[in-house]
């Protein structure tokens, strides 16, 4: 095996690492960390949601937002990472969400659960990598 074959399985095993904390920073309010595994000039998009943000500063803000008093649990799957070049990479994740939000008195509100795939860019930014674009295509949403 050669050297740069080996430094590609090195990078995605730490691409996948990234995703992993993506999604507990995300479903622990860990929203310092969330905003640390996306480049600074990030992009998050999700069309049937209209959300299109710009920077890794604006994401946790707003994402922090939108999921403020929710319980939510993340699994991503089946990556399929490629690297492109010396500090880029592209990856498809399989996706699964569960989002609660909190109604009113203290009760469960409206959730959902959905199914999909995350499309995303990855840069390697100050010798780690960093999300650098991702849009989340959803097959299927479920209200609960």
């Amino acid at each position: 095996m050669s050297d740069n074959s080996i430094q590609q399985l090195l990078d995605i095993e730490a691409i996948k690492q990234l995703k992993a904390r993506y999604f507990r920073c995300m479903d622990t309010k860990d929203w310092a960390g969330f905003q640390r595994v996306f480049a600074s000039d990030a992009r998050m998009i999700v069309p049937e949601g209209g959300v299109d943000l710009a920077g890794n500063k604006t994401i946790a803000d707003t994402i922090s937002g939108f999921l403020q008093g929710a319980t939510t649990t993340h699994h991503g799957h089946m990556p399929e990472i490629q690297i492109t070049g010396t500090n880029t990479a592209t990856g498809i994740w399989a996706m699964f969400d569960y989002v609660q939000f909190p109604g009113a008195d203290g009760q469960s509100g409206m959730g959902l659960q959905g199914y999909g795939h995350y499309h995303e860019e990855y840069v390697r930014e100050d010798g780690e990598w960093k999300i650098a674009r991702l849009e989340l295509s959803r097959l299927r949403v479920d209200p609960v």
